[in-house]
């Protein structure tokens, strides 16, 4: 746990330092590009985070559902929220046939947990049970909010470096010999986002692995959610689903397959907001 969050502390803090970085570059009368950009990314992302449960929900076209209509399902979330000490997060159900599942909501006491129909179909109840418990952990270690920080500070880098450029290109209001190198600018402008994207993207990386890590804790084995893993790749393919880019990070296995287990490349694996699946697998066994 504490190599995880150790991890995840340094990521967010590099991710500070480039938008520090890329802050002193732009300097001088550009300055206002800074302070612009991130408004707008504190706007943008913060307002997705407050309504983070409902633009996931929307976006699955999930249901938040009672206990009658889906008992069994119902009471392994109940089961999961007693022993980890946690409140009773809303239980929905998304009527896609891949089997998924994701969690959603600003922190424990309005949180949401999510499964697909094809997950409830496919899976026996112990590895329903080792999916949901991995959700609960991003619940509890407050991932959805570690994320829109780490999204906030890449969008903020975005638009800053891009300001930055427009306004070294076009003068800013400085003289002549002020103004900032508008080779330098575009090297900026191009470079410092993809940096903060390869950043953000090994945050969530961490994240994966810390939930799952508390899964396996929660249940006292890694064994029932590295079956569900395993389950899930081999069937997700044959049961596409549309998902919006912005929400696939939030699923326990990234619903688009962009990152197909035996089959990525080094470059794939650093853009990717999920670990390779045969990775997780291989972790939750040793256990």
């Amino acid at each position: 746990m504490f190599k995880n969050t150790m991890k995840t502390s340094v990521l967010l803090a590099a991710m500070g330092g480039l938008i520090v970085a890329v802050a002193g570059l732009i300097g001088g009368g550009s300055s206002t590009s800074f302070t612009i950009g991130v408004a707008i990314a504190l706007v943008m992302v913060g307002g997705s985070y407050w309504f983070s449960d409902k633009l996931a929900l929307a976006s699955a076209k999930a249901t938040v559902i009672e206990r009658e209509q889906a008992p069994e399902f119902y009471d392994i979330v109940a089961s999961l929220a007693q022993r980890a000490g946690m409140p009773m997060p809303r239980v929905a159900v998304s009527p896609s046939d891949q089997p998924n599942a994701f969690a959603t909501g600003r922190g424990p006491k309005n949180a949401v947990v999510c499964a697909t129909t094809g997950l409830l179909r496919s899976m026996p109840r112990h590895e329903i049970e080792g999916v949901m418990a991995h959700e609960m952990m991003h619940v509890k270690h407050r991932d959805i909010l570690i994320g829109s920080v780490a999204a906030a500070i890449a969008t903020a880098i975005s638009y800053v470096a891009q300001m930055a450029m427009f306004a070294s290109m076009f003068g800013g209001g400085r003289d002549d010999e002020e103004r900032s190198n508008p080779l330098g600018m575009l090297l900026t402008a191009l470079l410092a986002p993809i940096a903060a994207s390869l950043i953000q993207m090994a945050v969530s990386r961490s994240r994966e692995f810390e939930a799952d890590r508390g899964a396996a804790n929660l249940l006292g084995n890694g064994g029932a959610l590295a079956d569900a893993l395993e389950r899930i790749e081999a069937l997700s393919a044959r049961h596409p689903m549309a998902v919006a880019p912005a929400q696939a990070q939030a699923y326990i296995h990234n619903p688009l397959n962009e990152l197909r287990s035996g089959r990525n490349s080094s470059m794939a694996r650093l853009f990717s907001t999920h670990p390779p699946t045969e990775e997780r697998i291989a972790r939750l066994r040793a256990m």
